[in-house]
C-alpha cells in the first residue's frame, strides 16, 4: 500500500493538467487522485485506506490510487472543478458543501431529519438513496459512490448553550448553505458561513460565539481548546459523500468501474468502523481539555425548526421521495 504523501501548492496547481498516465509504454498506470480536507487519523482517511487497497488487490497493474489528505490538493470547492474535468478522480466533500450545485444534496441540512443515528446510518448506506442522490450525476459531472457518517452535528461554544434562549444574538459559525442560515434564524442566533479551517482563530479572536460540529471538532481541530461547552441539542446529522469524477468513471471498462464501486462500499465499511472507534476516543480526549458535555431538551429545539421542513419541501418538491425515505428510516 502507498504510503501517502502531503504535497505542496506545486502539484496542486500541477493536478489540473496532469497528464492521467504515469510511467511510460505498455506498463503505464493510470494516476487515481482522492482528495479529502481531514488529517491523516480522520476516519474519512482511514476509509480511503480501505478502498486503495480495495482496488489495487485487484487492479494494482492498472490504477495507482493516491489519496491527498488536508485538503492538499485545494479546497472541495476547487477539488470540485477539476473533479469535473476528470484531473482529480474522486473526493470526500460534505453534502453542505455541494447542495448549491444540486439542490438533493439539500435534503441533509433539515435539522431534525433524523431522530437517531442507527436511522441516519440506515438510510445513507442505502443503495437506493445513492441512486436518488445520482440522477443529476451527468449535469453535475460527479456522482456518489458512497456515504461516510459524519455523526451528530451539535452547538459548542465559550459559554454553556442548556436551552434555546441560550443561543439568543449569539454568532454561530455554520456551514455555507441557506438551510443552515434558516435553522439559525430559527434558533434566535446569527449564522456566520466560513470555512473550516478559519473556525479556530475566529473563535480565538472572538468573531463568533460558537460553532457547530461533531466531536471531533474540538480534538482534531483544537476548538476544545478555546471552547469548553459542547451540547448534544443533535440538530443535524450530515454525511461526508465520496464522490467520483462522472468522466472519469464514465471512461471506465465496465468491470473496472465495479471494481472501483465495489471498493467504495469497502471504504464505506471502514469509515463506519473507524468512526464509533474515533469517537469515542475524542469524548476522553475533550474531558481532558477541560470540555464540558451537556444534555439538554432535544424537544425544545426540535421544535423551534420543525417549521423549516414544510418550507424546504414546498420550496424544493424533488427533495420529498428522499424525505419520504428518510421518514421511514426513522420508523426502522
Amino acid at each position: 500500500m502507498r504510503i501517502t504523501k502531503l504535497v505542496g501548492t506545486a502539484l496542486a496547481v500541477a493536478v489540473a493538467s496532469a497528464i492521467a498516465l504515469t510511467g511510460c509504454g505498455g506498463e503505464s498506470k493510470q494516476t487515481v487522485r482522492v482528495s479529502h480536507t481531514q488529517i491523516e487519523s480522520h476516519p474519512d482517511h482511514i476509509g480511503l485506506l480501505a478502498f486503495e487497497k480495495a482496488v489495487e488487490s485487484k487492479l494494482g497493474d492498472k490504477y495507482d490510487v493516491q489519496i491527498f489528505p488536508n485538503g492538499t490538493l485545494g479546497a472541495n470547492e476547487k477539488v470540485l472543478e477539476l473533479i469535473k474535468q476528470g484531473s482529480v478522480q474522486f473526493l470526500v466533500v460534505s453534502t453542505a458543501n455541494i447542495e448549491s450545485f444540486d439542490k438533493l444534496y439539500s435534503l441533509f441540512s433539515i435539522p431534525y431529519l433524523f431522530t437517531s443515528e442507527p436511522a441516519f446510518e440506515k438510510f445513507i448506506s442505502d443503495p437506493k438513496v445513492m441512486e436518488q442522490l445520482s440522477v443529476n450525476s451527468k449535469a453535475n459531472g460527479f456522482t456518489p459512490v458512497a456515504a461516510f457518517t459524519a455523526g451528530t452535528r451539535n452547538f459548542y461554544s465559550k459559554t454553556p448553550i442548556r436551552s434555546v434562549a441560550d443561543l439568543s444574538g449569539k454568532k454561530f459559525r455554520v456551514q455555507a448553505g441557506p438551510t443552515n442560515v434558516a435553522m439559525m434564524t430559527a434558533f434566535g442566533a446569527a449564522a456566520t458561513p466560513m470555512s473550516f479551517g478559519e473556525v479556530y482563530s475566529a473563535l480565538q479572536q472572538s468573531v463568533i460565539d460558537g460553532a457547530e460540529n461533531n466531536e471531533l471538532a474540538l480534538t482534531d481541530q483544537k476548538h476544545g481548546e478555546v471552547t469548553k461547552f459542547y451540547t448534544y441539542d443533535m440538530h443535524q446529522m450530515c454525511p461526508d459523500l465520496l464522490v467520483g469524477s462522472e468522466k472519469f468513471l464514465e471512461g471506465l471498462p465496465a468491470e473496472d468501474r465495479q471494481v472501483f464501486l465495489d471498493a467504495a462500499q469497502e471504504a464505506q465499511k471502514a469509515e463506519f468502523a473507524a468512526w464509533h472507534k474515533r469517537i469515542e476516543e475524542a469524548k476522553k480526549q475533550a474531558a481532558d481539555m477541560g470540555v464540558e458535555f451537556i444534555q439538554v431538551d432535544v424537544n425544545e429545539f426540535r421544535n423551534k425548526v420543525l417549521p423549516l421542513h414544510q418550507q424546504l419541501l414546498s420550496e424544493t418538491p424533488e427533495l420529498k421521495p428522499l424525505y419520504d425515505a428518510a421518514t421511514a428510516a426513522n420508523q426502522g
